[in-house]
């Protein structure tokens, strides 16, 4: 396989959703031309499985990934750019999105433009207005306060994002990248830079993440970067167990010196020993889990052949190996 006449390569999940995807497909033939080159992770599709006839008939290269079964969102990303990585050249582009219309193909230039900068490893794209329900957007906004407070970095983009050769090359080796995208593009350290663009609608059919999948992919996030979230909630309880001892202090002052009522000393004193106690265990369990992670870090390429099943790829594409 070889994607070299290509300056763009697309790297896009799709689940069941056909008629999305080959309008996805048909809008970047118009945007690119020949130009781009399409690695559809088909995630174990039973009802309606991508054919490669969808590429074909958009008239664009490519091949499409037939996974042994539903790995989810995150991890299909994954493959698709690990098997990216192992076709692409020094001189071409990876842009992942999703293939269900709300990733528009008319904003990847703009990406590609910011992208441009000798600076710039990897471009994120932020919304700049979403077509979603009040509902998703409070959550969203509750989250990302959340995730800041637990890890320290701010978290403002999803999975629409542009990528240079050596940004993809980083990437795979990264085992956080199968867990959550956006997270891993956070810890890669690379220079990132952002783009706001507008969410468009989805193209057809109803969107299959519900609110629990929405809740799980966000706690993902988090355990990119376990060992920060373990230790700031190891502070947390170590500073509300000391809290606790303070105030039994007092108690016992107060006690003394004869200004408690009849019981309270007594009740306060059991609360604030529970409490110390509690956290003080949580906050060593934390600092075990801490080490648990650390130790078990390791750092492997995406296997991502491990879970494909077929290549398929278009007759344009074969006939060029």
């Amino acid at each position: 396989m070889t994607c070299a006449n290509q300056k763009l390569i697309i790297v896009t999940p799709v689940y069941e959703d056909v008629e999305a995807s080959s309008r996805l497909f048909k809008e970047l033939a118009t945007e690119f031309k020949q130009d781009v080159f399409v690695v559809a992770v088909d995630d174990g599709s039973v009802k309606q499985p991508v054919e490669i006839f969808s590429l074909e008939y958009a008239g664009i290269d490519g091949v499409i990934l037939k996974l042994r079964r539903n790995v989810g969102h995150q991890r299909a990303i994954a493959i698709g750019l690990g098997y990216a990585s192992e076709i692409i050249q020094p001189d071409q582009r990876v842009v992942v999105m999703d293939s269900d219309g709300e990733d528009l193909p008319s904003t990847i230039p703009n990406l590609l433009r910011v992208l441009s900068a000798e600076d710039v490893d990897v471009v994120v794209a932020q919304r700049k207005s979403r077509v979603e329900t009040l509902k998703f957007k409070a959550f969203y906004q509750v989250y990302k306060r959340f995730f800041g407070l637990m890890t320290g970095r701010e978290i403002s983009f999803g999975n629409f994002m542009a990528l240079k050769f050596g940004a993809v090359k980083r990437l795979v080796a990264m085992q956080e990248l199968s867990i959550h995208v956006a997270g891993a593009v956070l810890a890669s350290k690379l220079r990132t830079g952002k783009c706001s663009l507008d969410r468009g609608p989805r193209y057809a059919g109803q969107s299959k993440m519900n609110f629990v999948g929405l809740a799980l992919h966000g706690f993902k996030g988090l355990m990119v970067f376990a060992e920060d979230v373990l230790v700031r909630v190891g502070i947390a309880c170590a500073l509300i167990a000391g809290l606790s001892v303070v105030g039994a202090l007092a108690a016992v002052l107060l006690k003394l010196m004869g200004f408690s009522t009849p019981g309270w000393f007594s009740v306060a004193l059991g609360i604030l020993v529970l409490m110390f106690l509690q956290t003080g265990a949580l906050a060593l369990m934390t600092l075990m889990l801490n080490g648990v992670v650390r130790g078990g870090t390791v750092t492997t390429v995406i296997a991502y052949h491990d879970f494909v099943e077929q290549v398929i790829e278009t007759a344009a594409s074969g006939a060029a190996k």
